[in-house]
């Protein structure tokens, strides 16, 4: 009777660990999935940027710095690999687009452009899509860094991002 009754604690106990082992494994899924949704906007606002910087570049040819390193920080933010890199291209190309826009603003006959219009347009949207993917990663990583670091999980796990 007392084997049994022990048999059953041991299932018990190996069937919890099972469990939490599956919702780290699953809560790591979905923090790669949201990072997954962060690289996807960066990749489509990448994509528009050149068209963005030809339509600008018509106007403003004397303004070739601001081009050269708007190309250089899109090609570090379609190239980076972690999350740390990303970031920080992110960061570096949001502040050179701010000053893309700069420039624009000064070419009136720029801002009444439909294609740079159109495009301006388009970036925005992205760059709301954007928000939303990176709230989705913050909350998925939330949760699992909630999770591992609640006892008994916290004997399992390690830290995500």
């Amino acid at each position: 009777m007392i084997g049994w009754i022990v048999l059953g604690v041991v299932v018990l106990a190996l069937l919890y660990v099972i469990g939490i082992y599956n919702r780290l494994v699953r809560l790591r899924a979905l923090v790669k999935e949201g990072f997954s949704g962060i690289t996807v906007q960066l990749r489509r606002r990448a994509d528009l940027i050149p068209n963005l910087v030809e339509s600008v570049q018509g106007y403003a040819t004397h303004e070739r710095e601001v081009f050269e390193q708007v190309a250089k920080a899109r090609a570090a933010s379609v190239s980076a690999g972690s999350v740390e890199a990303t970031a920080q291209a992110d960061a570096q190309l949001t502040g050179l687009l701010g000053r893309l826009f700069a420039v624009a603003e000064a070419y009136p006959e720029l801002k009444a452009n439909q294609n740079f219009l159109q495009l301006q347009d388009q970036l925005a949207g992205i760059e709301t899509e954007l928000q939303g993917a990176r709230r989705y990663y913050n909350a998925t990583v939330r949760d699992l860094n909630s999770t591992i670091q609640t006892a008994p999980k916290v004997d399992f796990a390690r830290p995500a991002a």
